[in-house]
């Protein structure tokens, strides 16, 4: 996930740039039109988180070609100070076959344990953001669950297209399952989770490994998962969706990095977008929560409608007047805690119940 620190972080860093906001509020600004207030769309619970963070909001919101390897910069630092226990350990396991290997930091793996497990995916957009940066995330998970959690450091587009990011994703779940009983994993309770661009990553996961038949998954989480690469270029949404963090804007170049051709084009390489896999039984049950202001918002309430129509059992839930990553830039809100609550209490349930 993208931390508060992360996204403060990283707006600083483009601070000094002269950035131009691209959501539909600016769109219709330009073409002098009326618009209004997008904060009035804000739940108030949230207002005040978003004051100081105007400058991330910018660099965020402009996130482009020329701007990219600044946000990184600014991005590359702890976020999180680690908790004492229980330990982060970084292991490198092999890559996909012909591809670097792939680094992923481990927390609660215990010998000869039978635990479940989690394979978590970090958002940014396909293009920035780091396994690292969410190691406390991690422990936080396997202290919450008593679950052995895994952080996989996938390669970013646009320098790695689709299925580079895919297989690193699948590889690291083809090590935990081959190396389960040194981890301490019970194979059969193995859920992936993600935030943004990560629920992205976990949702194709899923696809790939049910068309694959080698390692089970018994539960996915996806949270405000970037789905679909023709909202926002073939896909108009109304003006106050995604006019805070990411916009149309950001996600035509989020998705255009992964994809190596123009998001929202005719063709897309085979299961490259969730979003356009027309067949999505089988799958693993999912909770997928985003907020109503949310530029992912009407494709990911399709994509939970796809998925009951597919036979798959679905819980979504709809934080009324969230933006994107609210509960990262508003941790203590109480909706933030609500929402929190009720993924981690779908991640037990799926837990309890898988044989």
């Amino acid at each position: 996930m993208l931390t508060r620190r992360d996204l403060l972080t990283a707006g600083g860093a483009l601070a000094a740039g002269v950035l131009t906001r691209s959501s539909g509020f600016a769109q219709a600004a330009s073409a002098g039109a009326a618009s209004p207030d997008p904060m009035s769309y804000v739940n108030p619970e949230f207002r005040a988180a978003l004051a100081p963070m105007a400058k991330m909001l910018e660099a965020v919101q402009s996130l482009n070609a020329s701007s990219l390897a600044s946000l990184r910069q600014g991005m590359n630092m702890p976020s999180n100070a680690l908790a004492p226990s229980p330990p982060v350990t970084e292991k490198t396991i092999p890559g996909p076959a012909g591809a670097p290997a792939v680094r992923a930091y481990v927390v609660g793996n215990s010998s000869g344990a039978s635990k479940p497990a989690v394979l978590h995916m970090h958002g940014g957009g396909y293009v920035i953001g780091s396994a690292a940066s969410s190691r406390r995330d991690i422990q936080n998970l396997s202290t919450a669950l008593d679950c052995v959690a895994v952080s996989v450091e996938y390669r970013l587009a646009p320098e790695t297209t689709f299925p580079g990011s895919l297989e690193d994703n699948y590889a690291a779940l083809r090590w935990m399952c081959m190396n389960a009983k040194e981890l301490g994993i019970d194979v059969k309770r193995i859920a992936i989770k993600g935030e943004s661009a990560g629920g992205g990553h976990a949702a194709a996961l899923a696809i790939t490994a049910r068309d694959r038949g080698e390692y089970p998954i018994c539960f996915q989480v996806l949270i405000y998962p970037m789905l679909d690469d023709r909202t926002g270029s073939t896909r108009e949404t109304p003006p106050h969706l995604g006019h805070y963090l990411w916009t149309p804007a950001s996600n035509r170049f989020g998705w255009t990095s992964l994809l190596g051709v123009p998001a929202g084009s005719a063709v897309v390489p085979p299961n490259s977008v969730p979003a356009r896999v027309p067949n999505l039984k089988g799958l693993p049950p999912a909770f997928i929560g985003v907020g109503s202001i949310d530029l992912f918002a009407p494709e990911d309430i399709e994509y939970a409608q796809r998925l009951v129509a597919a036979g798959v059992a679905v819980e979504l839930n709809v934080v009324p007047g969230a933006f994107h990553a609210f509960d990262g830039i508003a941790p203590d809100a109480s909706l933030s805690r609500q929402f929190a609550q009720a993924w981690r209490e779908a991640l037990r349930r799926a837990f309890r119940q898988t044989p």
